[in-house]
């Protein structure tokens, strides 16, 4: 694990392990996007019920741990292969959009998470295919009834409501505190 996504790796852990130790641990999460003249959709992994962690929830299209010696974008493309059978060349077209830190205890430890969040443009037509055990299958949600999840239900995995919030911020879905609309990061004051 590092400690910056710029740093050299000091050591490494077996993933099971970093919370034990409350070492920092860094991810990638992919908000696969489409477009359409109704609005917004958002692609949602239903997370394999067998799973340890958040069985049955709502997740990203892609997400997963940064190993030592992958860097986001790297990483961000193998995941999207082995947990969407993304080909490469759409996968690195995603765009960085932000980077959220969480410090959470549970009965593991602490958990320390940076999460490189980026969005990604599905075209009409590709559909996220499960290419390993994370999720049961992919759906196309309309971003107003992934909202209302977020809002009323604990049907999202912990982390991924973070990445959604953020997402329904940068794309004007939700008010900030201050109460204005957000509809992008170069939006400048009133």
């Amino acid at each position: 694990m590092r400690e910056t996504s710029a740093g050299p790796a000091l050591a490494t852990l077996d993933r099971g392990a970093v919370p034990a130790f409350g070492v920092m641990s860094q991810g990638v999460h992919v908000n696969g996007l489409v477009r359409r003249a109704d609005g917004l959709h958002v692609w949602v992994g239903v997370r394999a019920r067998d799973k340890a962690v958040a069985p049955g929830q709502l997740d990203n299209i892609v997400a997963g741990g940064i190993p030592a010696g992958l860097s986001p974008g790297e990483c961000l493309v193998k995941e999207a292969a082995e947990e969407a059978s993304l080909p490469p060349g759409l996968a690195a077209g995603a765009r960085p959009a932000s980077r959220i830190s969480y410090v959470m205890a549970n009965g593991e430890g602490l958990r320390r998470d940076v999460l490189h969040c980026f969005d990604l443009d599905i075209p009409e037509g590709i559909t996220p295919v499960p290419g390993d055990d994370e999720v049961e299958r992919f759906e196309l949600w309309p971003a107003t009834r992934l909202l209302d999840a977020v809002r009323e239900s604990d049907d999202i995995k912990f982390n991924v409501n973070l990445v959604l919030i953020d997402l329904f911020l940068r794309e004007g879905l939700v008010e900030d505190r201050d109460g204005r609309l957000r509809a992008g990061l170069d939006q400048g004051p009133d």
